[in-house]
């Protein structure tokens, strides 16, 4: 089981490569390491997957101030989509972007045309249903681009195989690599995880977290009205089919999954799970409704994962940690801002807080690009894929827990040998899909119980 400690941020070290910008910024006009780019000094950048996440990463990038960034490629499946989001980013960031109609590209295919507008050395955005994550990283690799990926980077123990695999080619390539999981780039939880890691808590044994909320994206999927050939109704309602996301638990509830084992410093090695569909009138995707997960560590200490999407139910978005000498709140309110404080005892109330973060905080969506690129351009050691691989490992294990009913091992989930779409590097807009729809108009569904098969 992979440990965390090597690949936890400190809020020491935050503040380290945040002053390392600060200090790229003051001499960006001076000659660069050639770690990225050219003599020009521009960092070029190419966004395969032109959705809402895209673009923010997008955004995200083109905001960096410590050197020169432009936008100059970008691939979807879908036109319009692309459309949207070279809008939105041209009107925000003006010159920056620089992608006339002949870089702009639509296809399966789209993300080699894309890349292939970079020099060795510039970046690439993947931000792509996952199911595409482990082809377009191979791509990348082979091109010599540093990379941003966005979360989960995986949904089975295949796949996930495979990233690590691919992942040595990276790093002996020295390509930077970042992953969406933003929270730990976040400042207000680096100096808690660091008070934690102090004996602040004393020791961690239970800790909890929750996503509670109504229809997330494209969760709730409709019937295909035929407008769309089978394969591409599926990647627009991408959410709703565990081949392509790992369902509304994998792709919502790993943030709050992370940044608990975080705190703890480690990975669950179990998990046991339920959950069930309640209100899915004519909806068609593979998810549950509800999830409630349990997750154990080598030491038995606990982590609940609760998470909801239905309307009228209360809502709460948080993560906490409970200790012999204490507790605290990871996070609350969504991802950002954290608000993260501790407590004198089991009381969350404001007579037992003993400590809040001080300071104003940065959008950690910022903070992961400004350390992104500032290991790019003083060449330093940048790699988040083995966490991410881990982080999405023990989200699957909780919601394989819950879609068999079974008691799912870290192990287990690593070395599984179902794969939810093992031809997708061959897959083409006109099929077959990963998942066939029945007579009825209904594709799998989880039944715990029933199906015990850890294909789920």
């Amino acid at each position: 089981m992979p440990e965390q400690k090597k690949d936890s941020l400190s809020r020491r070290e935050l503040l380290k490569t945040t002053g390392q910008v600060a200090a790229v910024t003051a001499i960006a006009g001076m000659t660069m390491p050639k770690a990225y780019a050219d003599e020009d000094n521009t960092i070029q950048v190419a966004l395969i997957g032109c959705g809402g996440r895209g673009t923010g990463a997008a955004s995200n990038a083109l905001s960096v101030q410590n050197g020169p960034i432009k936008l100059v490629a970008m691939a979807d499946v879908f036109e319009g989509r692309l459309s949207t989001s070279h809008r939105a980013l041209s009107g925000k960031h003006g010159e920056q972007i620089q992608v006339p109609e002949d870089s702009r590209h639509i296809g399966f295919e789209a993300y080699k045309q894309a890349m292939d507008k970079l020099r060795p050395g510039d970046v690439v955005i993947l931000t792509t249903p996952l199911a595409f994550r482990w082809v377009h990283f191979t791509y990348a690799i082979e091109k010599g681009l540093n990379v941003f990926m966005e979360k989960p980077v995986t949904a089975d123990g295949p796949s996930s195989r495979r990233m690590l695999d691919l992942n040595k080619k990276a790093k002996e390539k020295n390509l930077k690599v970042g992953v969406g999981l933003m929270c730990r780039h976040c400042e207000a939880r680096g100096e808690l995880f660091e008070r934690i890691q102090d004996g602040q808590l004393g020791d961690l044994i239970h800790m909890r977290a929750y996503r509670m909320v109504g229809p997330t994206g494209s969760a709730f999927a409709p019937p295909n009205d035929g407008s769309l050939p089978e394969v591409m109704y599926q990647i627009k309602n991408f959410h709703g089919f565990l081949w392509a996301s790992g369902g509304a638990f994998s792709d919502f509830l790993i943030h709050n999954i992370d940044e608990t084992c975080w705190m703890k410093n480690a990975w669950p090695v179990e998990a046991k799970a339920l959950g069930g569909r309640h209100y899915r009138g004519d909806f068609v995707d593979q998810n549950f409704d509800t999830y409630d997960v349990e997750y154990t560590f080598a030491d038995g200490s606990k982590f609940f994962m609760q998470g909801r999407n239905m309307v009228g139910c209360h809502q709460e978005f948080a993560s906490y940690v409970h200790g012999t000498k204490g507790s605290a709140i990871v996070s609350t309110s969504s991802h950002f801002p954290a608000r993260s404080r501790i407590f004198k005892n089991q009381n969350m109330t404001k007579e037992n807080q003993v400590w809040a973060y001080p300071d104003k905080e940065i959008t950690p969506y910022q903070l992961e690009w400004d350390h992104l690129i500032a290991a790019i351009r003083d060449d330093s050691e940048y790699n988040e894929v083995e966490r991410g691989v881990a982080a999405s490992l023990v989200t699957s294990m909780g919601r394989m827990a819950a879609h068999t009913g079974q008691i799912i091992t870290y192990d287990q989930m690593l070395n599984s040998e179902h794969e939810f779409a093992p031809n997708v590097d061959k897959m083409t807009p006109e099929g077959p899909a990963p998942v066939q729809v029945n007579e009825q108009g209904k594709y799998p569904i989880p039944m715990p119980g029933i199906i015990k098969a850890r294909e789920y």
